[in-house]
């Protein structure tokens, strides 16, 4: 059997665990909310998914990595942009999810719900 870290499915499922902050474990450590990966009828891996609030985190750490800068040091523009893309993701779902991207950004809670209401216009 080929080893699980030289499996052709972790090679293929790792940049996406990776992105969704998630973590890959051994098949026999899994946890019944686990996700357990097969192929041809074999376990081969299992991924543990993030809480939602580790993943908002997660999130903003990629966006921040993507910007090449904290997000708090971006034009008004851009943060009005990154806000859109956060709740596309669902990140105003999380609890504190605004607080949470308000601190990121450098901005009042008051600002970021401006910027939802400029995305959307329907909701103003």
């Amino acid at each position: 059997m080929t080893e699980p870290a030289d499996h052709p499915l972790l090679s293929a499922v790792k940049p996406l665990v990776d992105a969704m902050g998630a973590e890959l474990l051994p098949p026999a450590q899994a946890a019944d909310d686990d996700v357990v990966l097969a192929w041809e009828g074999e376990d081969v891996i299992a991924v543990r998914l993030p809480q939602l609030s580790d993943s908002l985190d997660h999130i903003l750490a990629a966006m921040e990595r993507r910007h090449g800068m904290p997000l708090s040091d971006l034009d008004r523009r851009t943060k009005q942009s990154v806000v859109r893309t956060l709740e596309a993701r669902g990140a105003f779902s999380v609890r504190h999810g605004v607080e949470t991207v308000a601190g990121a950004l450098g901005v009042s809670r008051f600002t970021v719900y401006n910027y939802l209401n400029r995305a959307d216009p329907a909701k103003g």
